[in-house]
């Protein structure tokens, strides 16, 4: 990887009370918070669209997408006293949690 790459960080929660509007609302304010990191240069938060076909996988909760300008803004990211504190207070609303990072081709 070069230090000029576009760094891609996608993650899925399952919510370990998925039928909880409560911990839904606790997870995507938490998640929210995460928008105050300087590194990062774009965030999407969302939950499954409504589109149906069999190799769309729709049992997650909420999803998070950020887009960092390289891996050193990535790995900054996650040792970013914000990001630490969004864990530590959101952890125990999810089951499941899935990453997928990914860079330029």
């Amino acid at each position: 990887m070069t230090d000029k790459e576009t760094f891609i960080h996608h993650v899925f929660f399952w919510l370990d009370h998925p039928e909880s509007q409560e911990d839904l609302s606790r997870l995507a304010a938490g998640l929210k918070t995460l928008s105050a990191i300087k590194t990062i240069r774009f965030i999407h938060i969302g939950k499954p669209a409504g589109t149906n076909r069999d190799v769309i996988d729709r049992t997650y909760s909420l999803s998070l997408m950020l887009q960092f300008n390289n891996k050193a803004d990535h790995d900054s990211y996650q040792a970013d006293p914000i990001h630490l504190k969004f864990v530590e207070n959101c952890r125990h609303l999810w089951k499941r949690v899935a990453i997928y990072d990914s860079v330029d081709i």
